[in-house]
C-alpha cells in the first residue's frame, strides 16, 4: 500500500471523528443540551446522533435545518481529514429520521393501498432523494404495484402505477 493510500485510509477513519466535534459545536453554539455520539448503520454509512429535548430547531420545518447541518458536516469532515475518500456520513437529531422512514412507510402503503383500489397512478410530492428510497424501499415487496420516480431535482417525485396498468 502507498503512503497516499495509507493517509487516505487514515484519514477516512478520523472523518466521524470531526463530525462528531464539529455536530457538537453546534449543539453548544446554538445554546442547547444535547449528546452527540457516532454509529456505524449496515456497515454503508456513519451516523452521528443528537439526543436531548428541545432540538426541534437544528431539524428545522421539512428537515430543512438537519439536511444543512448534514451537508456541512461531511464537508467539514471531509476538509478536514484532508479531501480525500467519499464521505458516508448522516447526521440524525432526536431519533427524527427513523421517524420519518416509519411515517413515510405507513402513508406510502395507504396510497398504494388507494392506488390498487382506484386503478389510478398517483404521483406523490416532489422530495429529496433520501425520501424517494425511503418510499421504494417499503413498497419493494408489493406485487400489485410499480414505483418509478420521474423530473428533475428539486422536483422529483415518485409515482405509484397500477400493476398492469399503462
Amino acid at each position: 500500500m502507498s503512503d497516499d493510500e495509507q493517509s487516505a485510509g487514515m484519514d477516512d477513519g478520523r472523518q466521524t471523528e470531526y463530525a462528531v466535534e464539529f455536530v457538537s459545536g453546534l449543539v453548544e453554539a446554538f445554546g442547547l443540551t444535547g449528546s452527540v455520539a457516532s454509529a456505524t448503520v449496515d456497515d454503508h454509512y456513519d451516523e452521528v446522533r443528537v439526543t436531548g429535548a428541545d432540538l426541534g430547531m437544528l431539524i428545522g420545518p421539512k428537515a430543512g435545518s438537519l439536511d444543512a447541518i448534514q451537508e456541512l458536516t461531511r464537508v467539514v469532515a471531509q476538509r478536514r481529514s484532508g479531501g480525500r475518500g467519499e464521505s458516508r456520513l448522516r447526521v440524525d437529531i432526536g431519533g427524527y429520521r427513523a421517524k420519518r422512514k416509519e411515517a413515510l412507510s405507513r402513508f406510502v402503503n395507504q396510497v398504494a393501498d388507494e392506488v390498487v383500489s382506484s386503478g389510478t397512478a398517483r404521483a406523490l410530492e416532489p422530495m429529496p432523494s433520501s425520501d424517494r428510497k425511503i418510499i421504494h424501499d417499503a413498497l419493494t415487496g408489493r406485487t400489485d404495484i410499480e414505483t418509478h420516480s420521474e423530473g428533475e431535482d428539486p422536483y422529483r417525485r415518485v409515482v405509484i402505477t397500477p400493476v398492469g396498468s399503462n
